[in-house]
């Protein structure tokens, strides 16, 4: 019976944590380690007052809620994760007869869940309107291109023929654009595929085009199975990121871009509930998103650089979103990190 109440208690997805009557927790359930990034060790080995963004009067409120055997609820508080993040829950303290039961209902998965059906809906327009915009720009760039090419045939001078050299350059630097803007058209080819070789990867680049002194952490989790996915695609997300952070990171001391990798349990992306997926970390330690700009970094033409297009992140969410999976970021001056959440298999439907 013990073992049987040991797994409901691990089942249950809303985060419990017990604490003793000096509030000290003596037990975690698999939803609490989630929330908070930790072992059911690491929680038991921290002091309560840690666990909570707002530690000291959190403490003392628990402590009131002990010394009068009342319970409470608190809304909208943060617990403070393992990589420095925040997961935000709604805490009710239930007092038992040997110290409070906690319970933490994560909000954040229904405003993720809010977030990501606004973005879908937000990119599905503009994807709508880029590509129509894309087509428009497109045909008369063919009509540009063949006139300047019959015009340099009749130019007898070569310096006029740099003229339409600059034309044809600029015109198929335009034409590289607009393709840019309509997107992979194949449909993304799944197959197994080790994360940590494509991240591999994005790392060589990266240290080759930038250099020194950026410096680049790797956090993997050497445990991973092999992702279904399309390596290329995936590729491109993670590099047009990673690009993105080294671009960010000019002029900052010490740069340097941590890629993180692990597991995360019983998460729902979408309205799927998966068991486990994987998550990336791409982390930097710039100057964070300006704040204007938070809202809406995944539309395309949207960019913190004056020569940037705003095309790389708007395709990374394409692909997360071709491996049904999730992005998410958290920024402030000296951290910024992009998430991505990723099922282990695709649909059978995708294959």
């Amino acid at each position: 019976m013990e073992d049987l109440t040991a797994q409901i208690v691990d089942a249950q997805r809303t985060g419990l944590i017990l604490l003793d009557r000096n509030l000290a927790v003596v037990f975690a359930n698999q939803a609490a380690q989630q929330m908070l990034g930790r072992s059911a060790e690491q929680i038991m080995a921290l002091p309560t007052a840690d666990l909570f963004a707002t530690n000291g009067a959190m403490l003392a409120t628990l402590a009131r809620a002990l010394e009068e055997n009342q319970g409470f609820t608190a809304r909208q508080i943060n617990v403070n994760r393992a990589d420095l993040s925040h997961q935000m829950v709604d805490c009710s303290a239930i007092p038992t007869s040997d110290g409070l039961l906690l319970e933490l209902h994560a909000i954040d998965a229904q405003l993720w869940l809010h977030r990501e059906e606004q973005a879908a809906r937000q990119q599905q327009t503009t994807r709508e309107l880029t590509k129509g915009l894309a087509h428009e720009v497109k045909n008369p760039l063919g009509g540009i291109r063949g006139a300047t090419q019959l015009l340099a045939r009749e130019l007898d001078r070569p310096e006029l023929r740099e003229y339409t050299d600059v034309i044809l350059s600029e015109v198929d630097r335009l034409r590289d654009l607009v393709d840019r803007m309509l997107g992979p058209r194949a449909a993304p080819q799944f197959a197994a595929t080790n994360v940590h070789e494509v991240l591999e990867r994005v790392v060589s680049l990266c240290a080759a085009e930038f250099g020194e002194p950026l410096h680049f952490e790797r956090d993997y989790d050497p445990s991973l199975p092999s992702l279904e996915a399309d390596r290329d695609r995936l590729f491109q997300a993670c590099f047009n990121i990673a690009r993105n952070a080294a671009e960010a990171l000019g002029g900052v001391p010490a740069p340097q871009i941590c890629i993180r990798t692990r597991i995360a349990r019983q998460l729902t992306v979408g309205r799927q509930r998966h068991k486990s997926v994987l998550k990336i970390d791409i982390e930097d330690n710039g100057p964070g998103i300006a704040e204007e700009l938070k809202d809406r970094v995944f539309f395309p033409m949207i960019s913190g650089r004056a020569e940037g297009t705003g095309l790389g992140l708007a395709m990374v969410q394409t692909i997360i979103g071709e491996h049904h999976g999730a992005i998410e970021f958290d920024s402030s001056p000296g951290r910024t990190v992009f998430t991505m959440y990723l099922p282990l298999t695709q649909p059978a439907t995708s294959a």
